[in-house]
């Protein structure tokens, strides 16, 4: 079995980051899993540096029953088994108006280091970006109706792989409850759940 330390090592540099002086500490991230899946999100919420995992609240019970309903694979076997990253590490904090501020140019490139590196390291056959932002570190802006429900070849960092991309699953959000929204939802799923490194994922012992 190939030796988790490369990836340890860069978990526990990456839970040290202090790149971005304007985000709210704690760095938020999964455990050093090594897979060929690799989800990435877009900066942690609130909740997710008090409870200490990326989709920690509503936004991922609602990710979770997607992967479970339509992939055959629940929330814990998928924290075990997918890497997971994101766009922005830290909670961003509030706007002006009360939602989360959106990353900075300057944050997103600073903290897209910690991404390129963890290619590197997995280089994953399967890359499934979660919403606007995330999409738009592997494909040019493109309405949500032409993205999702596609499956891209993307590179980056020098490693080659399937893109997937998902909406947000945030319940603000209505675009994934309602059509076409829900039905382009569904077959990206279905193009997640057929593909061979998630089948792979699934029989792991």
């Amino acid at each position: 079995m190939k030796s988790a330390d490369p990836l340890k090592t860069h978990v526990d540099a990456l839970f040290a980051c202090t790149r971005c002086p304007a985000m709210h500490k704690p760095v938020v991230s999964g455990p050093p899993v090594w897979s060929k899946v690799l989800l990435v999100g877009q900066a942690p919420g609130v909740k997710e540096p008090i409870l200490g995992r990326p989709f920690a609240w509503t936004a991922g019970k609602t990710m979770f029953r997607w992967f479970a309903e339509q992939c055959g694979v629940d929330e814990a076997t998928f924290r075990q088994r997918v890497y997971m990253a994101a766009v922005c590490r830290c909670f961003p904090g509030k706007n002006a108006h009360g939602g989360d501020r959106v990353p900075s140019p300057a944050e997103i490139t600073a903290c897209g280091g910690w991404l390129e590196a963890e290619l590197r390291i997995l280089r994953p056959e399967l890359v499934i970006p979660v919403g606007k932002l995330a999409i738009a570190q592997f494909l040019p802006p493109a309405p949500l109706v032409e993205t999702i429900g596609q499956t891209f070849r993307g590179e980056r960092a020098g490693v080659s792989f399937d893109l997937v991309p998902l909406p947000h699953p945030s319940g603000a959000s209505p675009w994934h409850r309602t059509e076409p929204g829900r039905g382009l939802l569904m077959k990206a799923l279905q193009k997640i759940a057929r593909h061979g490194a998630w089948k792979k994922l699934r029989v792991e012992s």
